[in-house]
């Protein structure tokens, strides 16, 4: 997908220089500022629609924001943005998460325009809560599915190196989708490697000999491969080309499949769960070291991984079949 200025030509201005902004300043990944995007914009088609500047036959998705100034924007409310998001709710079904992902653009949209700009006098949902959410427990593997996982793998597969290698990486290191395919060969330095997280942080993660040896035969098998586009990536496709995420995603999703494990809402995002649910289980490791190698802000994220951990202990002592014994006189 390229993300080139023409790609927010329908934005206004006054849109347009927000998302460059998180693009050129906050080094926001580009699916991150596209995705502010379409929540921005589902907000701004509402509001016109709300203040009767779009013909209410006309389909939400079509309503023209481009017209969208600062004046118009003045006008917004806290009522404004509860009714939004009652609307996105009752209309359009979206759950919790997703409701919450738009109060967080407008929240950061609205602090830019305040804060950053000066366009705004007041913030007008500046005490706008995020929508509680269920606590849920990740998704992850177990032990047992993770060895299934990496041996449904064909060995006579022209790719079955690389794709060995991907699945090792994301099992043991606990990257995420974009920082595995952002690898290049320089990134491995040792038994180092240099992932780029959210915000172009950088952060250094440690290989085990099933990553060293996982990456050795990967690269032996890429030095063999003709007509190599992208010298620097680490892992490429059958064209030479650096391997994109919508890919990587088919295949882990190919490969639980082959393992017996779909239909269980796993994904490349379950393996980083899964990599730092085994660290943490496992590994004893301290929950900011978790925090520092998973690359979170927030100490609050990691903490998710001890309620697992907790769960799988209380499963474990429910299980002992001694926890029925009854004395005799019950």
């Amino acid at each position: 997908m390229s993300y080139s200025p023409s790609d927010y030509s329908e934005a206004p201005e006054v849109l347009r220089d927000f998302l460059f902004y998180l693009l050129t300043i906050r080094g926001r990944s580009k699916l991150t500022v596209e995705n502010y995007y379409l929540d921005i914009r589902f907000f701004f088609r509402y509001l016109k629609q709300l203040r009767g500047l779009a013909d209410k036959s006309t389909p939400m998705k079509e309503i023209d924001i481009s017209d969208v100034d600062i004046s118009l924007l003045q006008t917004v409310t806290l009522s404004d943005v509860y009714s939004f998001l009652n609307y996105v709710y009752t209309e359009c079904g979206n759950n919790p998460r997703t409701r919450a992902r738009k109060v967080s653009a407008l929240r950061t949209y609205f602090k830019y325009l305040t804060n950053n700009r000066g366009l705004l006098q007041n913030n007008p949902v500046e005490f706008l809560e995020l929508p509680a959410s269920p606590k849920t427990l990740p998704k992850h593997l177990t032990l047992e599915q993770s060895y299934d996982l990496l041996s449904c793998l064909n060995p006579e597969d022209p790719f079955y190196s690389r794709d060995f290698c991907i699945l090792t990486l994301f099992l043991n290191c606990g990257m995420r989708l974009s920082e595995l395919t952002g690898l290049n060969l320089t990134s491995i330095v040792d038994n180092t490697l240099t992932v780029v997280g959210k915000g172009n942080k950088e952060r250094q993660l440690y290989l085990n000999n099933a990553c060293l040896k996982a990456i050795q035969d990967y690269l032996e098998d890429r030095r063999k491969m003709p007509n190599i586009v992208d010298r620097n990536a680490l892992f490429l496709n059958r064209n030479g080309k650096r391997l994109g995420q919508r890919r990587v995603q088919q295949l882990v999703s190919e490969f639980l499949d082959k393992a017996g494990l779909s239909g269980m809402g796993l994904s490349t995002h379950k393996l980083r769960h899964t990599a730092a649910t085994m660290m943490y289980q496992y590994g004893e490791v301290d929950i900011r070291v978790l925090q520092e190698i998973l690359g979170h802000t927030n100490l609050n994220t990691t903490q998710i991984y001890t309620h697992v951990s907790s769960r799988q202990k209380e499963s474990a002592i429910e299980s002992n079949p001694l926890g029925s014994f009854k004395k005799k006189d019950e």
